[in-house]
This record gives C-alpha cells, structure tokens and sequence, in this order.
C-alpha cells in the first residue's frame, strides 16, 4: 500500500519510519492521503524535473491551477503538485494565505502592490514579479480580508 504524508515535520520522520514497520510505502503519487486535523502543513509535496520536493510553505508565492494541473510558485521554483487547488485551500493557513480566483491563491506577506482595474477587479503584484488578478467573484471578500 502506497500513502502520502501531509503532517508537520515535527511529526514526519516518527511517522513514516512506524508506517514502514508496517509495510506502508510513501509515495507522492499515492491515490491516499494522511494529515492532522486542525494542524497547518510546513511543507507542500511537488515534482520539479520528475524529482520529488518537500517545499517549504514559508517559500510559497502562490498558487495556480491551469487546466488540470496545479502549480506552486516559490521563491525560485514552479513546482507541480497532485493536489487539487481546493484541497490546498482547506490545507493551509487563512491567516497567510488568500484565495483571489477560481484558479490563484496567493500568500498575503508575498502581495508587494494593490492596483485597482476595471470591473471591480485588483491586479496584484507579488514578489516574485507575477502580477495575478483579483477576480470580481472574489473582490468583496480581498476587500474585507485586507481592510482595503
């Protein structure tokens, strides 16, 4: 049985050196899934180069989803990841991180400029230079969520 591990990495190690007792493979394209309730990940899972990557969750700009696939833009990476862009929404911090579309996430501390546009709609510029858009389904809500 293959499973992936969606825990703290305090708790990582413990945890899947007891699952291999057991015989239970990680793996990230495992179809099952193990995380804590009420607990925020440290890390995200996703493939760069057919190599397999913890990324910090301190080093995520954003994410987008395009067609089927999702992608997690860090510091310097475009990482692809099997998780769908809802499950990564419930998975991780409101306090740090913001849905903006039906496809964008972005973390809050990354936006570097608001500017508004057209048809009740924000252009965002982030760190990284990526500029996304804050859609008009979203906008009362970035509105509320940073006071603006």
């Amino acid at each position: 049985m293959k499973i992936r591990l969606n825990v703290r990495s305090e708790v990582y190690d413990a945890l899947a050196a007891e699952l291999a007792a057991h015989g239970i493979e990680l793996s990230y394209d495992a179809q099952l899934m193990l995380s804590e309730v009420n607990q925020y990940p440290d890390y995200l899972s996703g493939k760069l180069g057919g190599e397999s990557y913890h990324i910090a969750v301190s080093k995520v700009v954003w994410i987008e989803s395009l067609g089927h696939d999702v992608i997690i833009h860090a510091e310097c990476d475009a990482y692809k990841t099997a998780d769908r862009l809802w499950q990564l929404e419930k998975s991780l911090d409101p306090k740090q991180f913001l849905r903006i579309s039906n496809s964008v996430i972005v973390a809050r501390g990354e936006i570097q400029k608001i500017r508004a546009s057209l048809s009740s709609k924000f252009v965002l510029t982030l760190t990284d230079g990526a500029e996304v858009t804050v859609t008009r389904s979203y906008y009362q809500m970035f509105k509320a969520q940073l006071g603006i």
